[in-house]
């Protein structure tokens, strides 16, 4: 069985990663508190996916790859499936998404959100193996049951976790905190799956074929920085529930329009003769117009 490392560079890619996830669910929980503040059927359905994309493409899959920077096997390279592994990031918002939906429409239940979690968290081990599967190496892997049953518990107790505090939490100070214990959470499944996994080397080394590290770390730098930005930029342009009532208060200050005001009345007709009351005009008189 070969020799694995976790933390090739040291401590920088799980504090990366763990950075990422907190940031990620930090955004994520204030898009989901917008949702309960919505409007209309299409701003809910809006905040709902700029709060998938962040929990389930940031704080989730971007923390996953990340981590997996510091994945090392003894005596091979590690390649990557590119299409599988784009895969593996739409199961994990589309596992976010539709848990949100869940516990988002109608009454907030326990059966909701027992609901919304079960499926979230399903997805997201289903995102974290199939990531795993997009891997390419000089080796045979291998899953230890007990530990992948673990990692799914601990990813369904996140999930649940993490859409209870989506529906619930509102303000700055708690949504910091959540986040926090989200980052947590995230990583915890995560190196528990990846403890599960053992590789056992071919006898016969062969060229492992895939994307490295270095060809995807850019494009998904890219994604997670247009992502990060485009999130903060519609939080900041989009009006709050505070801001809304501010804005009924000074309506009612200012107290309804005034009637415009209605033209004197004009028996004879003069109005109707423009001319007379322009300067310069010469006064009609019965030469210009002879009788007939």
């Amino acid at each position: 069985m070969a020799e694995i490392s976790h933390f090739e560079y040291g401590w920088i890619t799980p504090v990366l990663s763990y950075a990422l996830s907190v940031l990620g669910s930090a955004l994520g929980l204030i898009c989901a508190s917008r949702i309960r503040t919505a409007g209309s059927a299409g701003q809910r359905a809006w905040w709902g996916t700029l709060a998938a994309w962040a929990i389930g493409g940031t704080a989730i899959w971007t923390m996953h790859f990340m981590a997996m920077l510091g994945f090392a096997v003894e005596g091979t390279r590690i390649r990557y499936d590119v299409p599988i592994t784009v895969v593996s990031a739409v199961i994990a918002v589309i596992a976010v998404g539709i848990g949100l939906a869940i516990v988002g429409t109608g009454r907030f239940s326990a059966v909701r959100l027992l609901a919304g979690g079960l499926f979230t968290g399903a997805g997201v081990a289903a995102m974290h193996y199939t990531g795993m599967a997009a891997m390419r190496l000089n080796g045979r892997i291998d899953y230890d049951t007990t530990r992948v049953v673990l990692s799914v518990v601990i990813a369904v107790v996140a999930a649940t976790v993490a859409l209870w505090l989506a529906m619930t939490v509102r303000r700055g100070l708690a949504i910091v905190g959540s986040a926090l214990v989200m980052g947590v959470a995230v990583n915890g499944m995560h190196f528990t799956g990846m403890s599960a996994m053992s590789v056992h080397p071919h006898s016969r080394q062969v060229e492992v074929s895939g994307a490295g590290v270095s060809t995807l770390l850019v494009p998904i730098i890219l994604a997670v920085v247009f992502g990060v930005v485009g999130l903060v930029y519609a939080l900041l342009a989009a009006p709050t529930a505070e801001d809304r009532a501010a804005a009924a208060y000074f309506d009612t200050l200012r107290g309804p329009e005034p009637a415009e005001a209605s033209p004197a009345p004009d028996p004879v007709g003069l109005r109707a003769r423009s001319t007379l009351g322009r300067p310069g005009t010469p006064f009609p008189s019965r030469r210009d117009n002879p009788p007939r």
